[in-house]
């Protein structure tokens, strides 16, 4: 009878241990960033809900991220993966976006003529950020200048890019210098010579 009452109760513990395990929230998750550019929403592989400050903290980062012309695929998940690591969790994170999964696009806004008629002043666009361009896309690069410049890709030339304006339109102006003359002043848009390693991706929404 004793050795029956043992084995129950044994019986009972293994039950409430198993279900224990059941129960118990699992630490390695896979996160999915779904972003289109400009929003961004944070999924888990898990069924149960993540914490939702984590998931905040997630979406701000991200969004910062996506908007940062240096950051890469690669950053982008390193933050997730610091941010989950607070929450006691090791992430495996993917990006799916409208290019495809782990293809990181960047929201940016033309800003000046250049590239008329192609596209005007203020006119937003959406970038994918990749080094795989070729003579004829428009991309955007960063201009040690300008900044962030718009341009067509018109030559590759080893690790040289050469970046020309839509706009062909030469502007002149003339200013009084006193005495009696005058000076001429020509503008024609920015087109530039950049190292390859300074353009960030193709233009694809427009």
């Amino acid at each position: 009878m004793k050795l029956r009452s043992w084995l129950i109760i044994g019986l009972i513990i293994l039950g409430v241990a198993a279900t224990s395990l059941c129960i118990a929230p699992s630490h390695n998750i896979g996160i999915t960033i779904d972003t289109n550019g400009t929003d961004v929403s944070v999924k888990s592989s898990i069924f149960n809900t993540l914490p939702p400050q984590m998931t905040l903290e997630m979406q701000q980062k991200a969004l910062t991220d996506i908007a940062d012309p240096n950051s890469t695929v690669e950053s982008v998940k390193s933050d997730m993966q610091s941010i989950a690591q607070k929450y006691n969790y090791t992430a495996n994170v993917t990006i799916v976006s409208q290019f495809g999964t782990d293809q990181l696009p960047m929201p940016a806004q033309v800003s000046g003529t250049s590239m008329v008629p192609t596209l005007k002043d203020g006119q937003p666009i959406m970038v994918l950020k990749t080094k795989d361009f070729k003579v004829g896309d428009i991309v955007v690069a960063i201009h040690p200048t300008y900044g962030l410049i718009v341009k067509r890709l018109a030559v590759i030339n080893g690790d040289q890019v050469y970046l020309a304006a839509d706009n062909k339109n030469v502007e002149t102006s003339t200013i009084q210098l006193g005495n009696g003359k005058v000076e001429t002043i020509t503008k024609t848009p920015l087109s530039t010579w950049l190292p390859k390693d300074s353009v960030i991706g193709v233009v694809k929404v427009y």
